[in-house]
């Protein structure tokens, strides 16, 4: 499939919203836990979804429209979420979430990409040449990734309880590491 930013805005535009439906009002003993280590539960996503919003996307995507590969995008700090766990609870960070993406997306609305300034290349500090159409896609994956990773954390409460069907629960599988 080739990227699409109209196709991509409506997968953005539906992303604080899965979340919520998932986990709103299921308690604490299915958000907070993680699902072994060095992985994270569904109120550390949320943190991390909403720390990405404030310094990645659209920032990233401005950099590449005005510096081009002149200037390469800042590193991203995995981390620089933690400070929002000790302050926000997950329906308040479910709530600033929704209010970032829509902040986020009416910032790219306003941006009127074209097709040439889709292909415009940035340099990420990592990965090298990207273009402003890698970054949206990524954008795009990155939300998916993170809304399968909430299920995750969410399936690993029950992993014990499962019995004989752990085996076909391929959710369940034993965390990669990094």
């Amino acid at each position: 499939m080739r990227f699409s930013l109209e196709d991509a805005r409506a997968v953005l535009s539906r992303t604080p919203a899965t979340p919520r439906a998932l986990c709103s009002g299921v308690g604490d003993a299915w958000t907070e836990p993680d699902y072994g280590p060095g992985t994270w539960s569904v109120r550390e996503i949320i943190a991390h979804l909403v720390f990405n919003e404030r310094t990645d996307w659209i920032p990233r995507l401005k950099i590449v429209l005005v510096h081009g590969e002149s200037q390469p995008f800042d590193p991203f700090d995995r981390a620089g979420h933690k400070d929002m766990l000790g302050t926000h609870t997950l329906g308040r960070l479910l709530d600033v979430f929704e209010e970032e993406r829509s902040q986020s997306l009416a910032a790219l609305d306003q941006l009127k990409l074209t097709a040439a300034d889709l292909e415009r290349r940035g340099l990420h500090p990592a990965l090298g040449p990207v273009t402003a159409a890698n970054l949206l896609a990524a954008w795009v994956v990155h939300d998916l990734n993170h809304v399968a990773q909430a299920c995750k954390a969410m399936a690993y409460q029950y992993k014990g309880e499962v019995g004989p069907w752990e085996q076909y629960l391929s959710i369940l599988a034993e965390p990669r590491p990094r």
